[in-house]
């Protein structure tokens, strides 16, 4: 009598191997057809390279006619290479970046210096209008300041440049410290006759004191994109708070 499927001996996982099943119950047939039918399977699944034991060169190709030992090999060093590839562009950007940035924070390090030693008040204001542009590796930085209405304008120094009242308000706002223009044509009110030269900017709000008028430190570069609004401004914010200070204390203003 034949014995109910119950009382078969149950199949060891030595035989499901034998029969080329693995644990989700899918034969080699089954998985070779699949793969057969959707060819760029690693190319989507890559994370799978990593996890896959490739044969040995001496093994058997499974597909007569092509060498599929090599070929998986070859692919899956080719990934390699390719992800060494990736990483070493990633380090050498990253190199260039921290240089960059180190090369930009010792400049303004030497700026501050030169705003620090000046000698008088109006060797602070020449040394903004014409030292920094040398020491920060640009074409021209001014000084520009909204009279009060009725008050008589600044004596006239190369880069100190006078606006009209309510300028500082419409480029920047009530609230912006800084903006940053990446591709512009320079505007002769904040660059003067420097402003042909200048395709990008940043123009940084100084908050001198309560009792002195809007003022603004503006730099210019002919180099478009040289500034722009995804880059950090802590240094030129840095730069301008020692500017402040600075003004401060030779015109004896309370902070």
């Amino acid at each position: 009598m034949p014995r109910n499927r119950s009382d078969a001996a149950p199949e060891s996982s030595a035989g499901k191997r034998a029969a080329g099943r693995d644990g989700a119950g899918l034969t080699d047939a089954e998985v070779a057809a699949y793969l057969r039918q959707h060819p760029d399977f690693l190319e989507r699944n890559g994370d799978l390279i990593e996890i896959l034991t490739p044969p040995s060169p001496n093994a058997e190709p499974a597909v007569r006619g092509r060498g599929a030992v090599v070929d998986l090999q070859n692919y899956m060093l080719g990934r390699l290479r390719k992800e060494l590839d990736g990483l070493r562009g990633k380090i050498d950007d990253m190199v260039a970046n921290s240089r960059a940035n180190l090369n930009h924070q010792i400049r303004i390090h030497q700026a501050v210096l030169a705003l620090v030693a000046a000698g008088s008040f109006e060797h602070l204001i020449e040394t903004v209008t014409t030292d920094l542009a040398i020491i920060l590796d640009l074409d021209v930085v001014t000084l520009c300041v909204e009279p009060a209405e009725g008050s008589l304008p600044p004596r006239r120094i190369s880069g100190l440049q006078q606006l009209a009242p309510g300028t500082i308000e419409a480029l920047l706002g009530g609230k912006r410290a800084a903006l940053l223009r990446p591709e512009i044509a320079g505007d002769p009110e904040i660059f003067g006759a420097a402003a042909g030269l200048v395709r990008s900017d940043a123009l940084i709000r100084l908050d001198i004191a309560e009792a002195a008028p809007p003022t603004l430190i503006a730099f210019g570069s002919r180099q478009p994109d040289h500034f722009h609004p995804g880059q950090g401004t802590e240094l030129l914010n840095f730069l301008a708070r020692v500017l402040e200070i600075t003004i401060r204390a030779w015109l004896d203003l309370p902070a």
